[in-house]
């Protein structure tokens, strides 16, 4: 699990392909330094396991999966990537609940300055833009952003201040850059779950401490699955 809040730009050494997966190279001292065989970084906003920690740099592995679904394809040496190591139990969370498990590649359709804030419009797939909520949260490249305009059917807005663009590379973006998106977790679980009628505050009985909570109880309070009245 990670936050979306970047703590070093890596660069790219190389790809090497190693029998049906491709061994990631990377350049990042700070990372490489705290590392581990075995541990979990987000490259990218893709999370990789590490296998081999050499001095500045490391090495992790891709499978044909998470190729397909990222931007990896695209990568070259040289390449700067955000890299962030896993939260550990009672590090800040400072960003938003991140899994590192991309959901698909978004394309920068419009970069636009506001001040010294940078404007970046982003195009997705329907079926992830579902997924967006306004002023919600979204990992692009692994950073944690708030979304700002819509319309949120096909496109997203994101707002980067001067921060922002300091620790990431997203300070050279431009339209036609693809990027790596992963939804928001806790909205993607909201819409699996298809509890979208809930009950006023009231309606519901005080809880009692002594008796367990049952999906008999639920029902009972008001909770109803999505397009049912009366059933589950």
């Amino acid at each position: 699990m990670f936050t979306g809040m970047i703590k070093e730009i890596g660069r790219l050494r190389g790809l090497v392909p190693a029998g049906g997966v491709v061994r990631v190279d990377i350049d990042g001292p700070q990372t490489a330094r705290a590392a581990s065989l075995g541990d979990s970084i987000a490259v990218d906003g893709i999370c990789l396991t590490v296998t081999a920690v050499r001095g500045r740099s490391f090495s992790a592995e891709a499978a044909t999966e998470t190729r397909r679904l990222t931007t990896l394809r695209d990568w070259r040496p040289g390449r700067r990537l955000h890299l962030e190591p896993a939260l550990r139990a009672g590090d800040p969370l400072d960003g938003h609940l991140v899994q590192g498990h991309v959901d698909g590649v978004g394309r920068v359709v419009k970069v636009a300055r506001a001040g010294r804030d940078l404007l970046v419009t982003v195009g997705l797939d329907r079926k992830m833009a579902r997924y967006l909520t306004p002023k919600g949260s979204v990992a692009v490249d692994g950073v944690s952003l708030t979304v700002d305009q819509g319309p949120h059917t096909d496109r997203f807005t994101v707002n980067f201040i001067p921060h922002t663009l300091a620790w990431t590379h997203f300070d050279g973006i431009r339209s036609g850059r693809r990027v790596n998106l992963e939804m928001d977790v806790l909205v993607k679980a909201a819409r699996a779950g298809g509890f979208a009628d809930l009950p006023a505050v009231d309606a519901a009985p005080a809880p009692d401490a002594g008796t367990p909570l049952t999906l008999e109880r639920l029902l009972g309070a008001g909770f109803r699955r999505r397009g049912t009245k009366g059933s589950t």
